[in-house]
């Protein structure tokens, strides 16, 4: 099979629980961690057939990105808000295939540096959260645990 399809993939938070998670509820797109890896030049006048030259720098976790129907109303949506004016990073979660054999989980820390709404007049209420990942982004097969 040339794909799979990510139905039921979820966002979650921390609570105020340590350990304990949030479903961020109505998420409409999900995507990241959307890692990098600097790329270091070291090209010198002796490199080989006038080549630029390249060595492995830092690795960054990239962000997160998603998408909710938003609803002011929804407490998680403002849990939200809250995540953005906390000056501390958080802990995030996203959850592929969630309560399946199949289940992987992607844990990070990170803050929020994006928060913006959408009022079409002939369309949906939307909300866009950016999520910056601080540290490595760790992926587990939770196998539905």
């Amino acid at each position: 099979m040339a794909g799979q399809d990510a139905w039921g993939t979820q966002f979650l938070r921390e609570t105020a629980v340590p350990g304990t998670f949030e479903v961020i509820g109505s998420a409409t797109d999900i995507s990241g961690p959307s890692r990098e890896r600097e790329a270091i030049e070291v090209t010198a006048h002796d490199s080989p057939d006038q080549y630029r030259e390249f060595v492995k720098g830092l690795k960054d976790g990239g962000e997160v990105e998603i998408t909710v129907n938003y609803d002011p109303n929804e407490t998680t949506h403002e849990d939200l808000d809250d995540d953005f004016e906390n000056d501390l990073n958080l802990n995030y979660q996203v959850i592929i295939f969630p309560g399946t054999a199949d289940e992987w989980t992607w844990d990070f820390e990170g803050l929020i540096t994006g928060v913006g709404d959408e009022f079409p007049h002939d369309d949906k209420m939307e909300r866009t959260v950016t999520v910056k990942i601080s540290g490595k982004p760790v992926l587990t097969h939770t196998a539905g645990i």
